[in-house]
């Protein structure tokens, strides 16, 4: 059974929303965790320019409605924790893509990134 914890991310001081995501990303992308980036899915958007690609979004947003989201929030990460050998990795980036599907109704694009832990 997955332990399940949802984070909202804000902007860090003395960074621009275009940085914050970009650093977020990439740490979530990052190869030597993600089996080369082949545990790495997306929904409507790529995963090379993501962060290009949510700060359009949150800047469209704003243009658009005027209003800014409480506390700022530019983004949610999700972490889902698997015992050992509970699942593959790979079955972990398809619970994960299908509980992000559900959380944003199917309504907004995301990323999905599996870390994987290997014990020496």
């Amino acid at each position: 059974m997955a332990a399940t914890r949802v984070i909202t991310m804000h902007i860090n001081k003395g960074k621009t929303v275009a940085q914050c995501l970009a650093d977020r990303t990439d740490y979530a992308k990052n190869p030597d965790k993600t089996d080369n980036g082949q545990l790495v899915s997306s929904y409507e958007c790529n995963p090379d320019t993501v962060d290009a690609e949510f700060a359009l979004s949150k800047r469209e947003y704003l243009k658009n409605t005027g209003r800014t989201q409480k506390g700022d929030i530019i983004a949610y990460q999700v972490r889902q924790s698997f015992k050992p050998g509970e699942i593959t990795p790979e079955e972990a980036n398809a619970v994960g893509y299908e509980f992000a599907k559900q959380f944003t109704k199917g309504n907004h694009a995301f990323i999905v990134c599996t870390h994987v832990a290997y014990l020496w």
